[in-house]
């Protein structure tokens, strides 16, 4: 299909290295790079999603997030490659009041405007309600056919996807470490590993849920999750974190993300400093993109008298 060739020949960096220390060895795969603006866990994710609405010539693609959503962004692009009409349910009815105010003030929710997608804004009651919600429902019945992809992205064809994210050269490794927001990403690394691997899950958010949301999907036993490194949950962060990514970025000149891969990161380092991987361990950390939430975090920063963080200024 034409309209994949992006997808199939993204191109995808090496492995690399960043640091070693006491024999430890820790690299970073740079799924962030795979494309602009559809790159890392949600390329993987949509890439089978898209495909199967496709072959069910599915009229609109329906999905749903926050107003500084990733998975909205990166939706809404590859829909509008894909040449498929995309809707997305936004939370917080608040944001529609003054709808030019909030594209002005909300590059997330621009860009997806800007890339075709049409969105409706919903109280967060009803959100929780998802495909069951009256708004959803009518929006389904209306139309010839709508495929509905979940918040976040993850189902059994975004398992799909994230398990093309470890290739056979990565057998090396003896450590995998993803960050986790619904659990799809680590779920795909986690079957596509090997015998010999452990995998390390540093979740975006507090909750004990996660644990359930993974087995879902995978009956492997070679992962933990590690959730010391939240840093208070969801978006939650502090100067500590921010001069944290700021300085890795001066130093290694790799752009880490406040809400996921800037979280993941520091607990790596910060376990290697407490001695908990033993000598000549190898580890791979993925880096699963969503720099696009960057400048809408830095709004917020400027508004709290915060240290932003450094963004396109490599």
């Amino acid at each position: 299909m034409k309209e994949l060739i992006f997808f199939e020949n993204s191109p995808i960096s090496e492995n690399e290295f960043v640091l070693e220390k006491n024999n430890v060895s820790l690299y970073i795969k740079r799924e962030d790079l795979i494309h602009p603006f559809v790159s890392g866990n949600k390329f993987r994710k949509l890439k089978y999603n898209l495909l199967e609405a496709k072959s069910k010539n599915a009229q609109q693609i329906l999905t749903f997030g926050g107003a500084f959503s990733n998975h909205i962004a990166a939706t809404a692009k590859a829909c509008e490659i894909m040449k498929l009409p995309s809707i997305g349910i936004i939370r917080g009815e608040e944001l529609r009041e003054n709808l030019s105010k909030t594209l002005s003030q909300n590059k997330t929710l621009a860009f997806a405007v800007k890339s075709g997608m049409t969105l409706k804004f919903v109280n967060r009651t009803d959100y929780r309600q998802k495909v069951e919600m009256p708004l959803v429902q009518e929006i389904i019945q209306k139309s010839t056919s709508t495929y509905v992809i979940p918040e976040g992205g993850t189902n059994e064809l975004a398992i799909k996807g994230c398990r093309e994210i470890l290739k056979n050269k990565d057998d090396y490794f003896d450590v995998i470490c993803s960050s986790i927001g619904t659990g799809g990403t680590f779920s795909g690394l986690i079957e596509a590993s090997k015998s010999h691997q452990k995998l390390i899950g540093f979740p975006a958010l507090k909750g004990d849920f996660l644990k359930n949301e993974i087995q879902k999907y995978t009956s492997k036993t070679n992962w933990i999750i590690d959730d010391e490194f939240h840093f208070g949950g969801y978006a939650k962060i502090d100067s500590e974190l921010i001069r944290f990514i700021n300085d890795f970025k001066t130093k290694f000149r790799i752009q880490l993300d406040p809400i996921y891969t800037g979280k993941m990161i520091f607990g790596i380092l910060q376990r290697i400093e407490d001695g908990y991987f033993s000598k000549n361990t190898r580890i791979l950390a993925v880096h699963t993109g969503g720099l696009q939430g960057i400048e809408g975090m830095n709004v917020l920063l400027d508004k709290k008298g915060l240290e932003k963080i450094h963004y396109n200024d490599v």
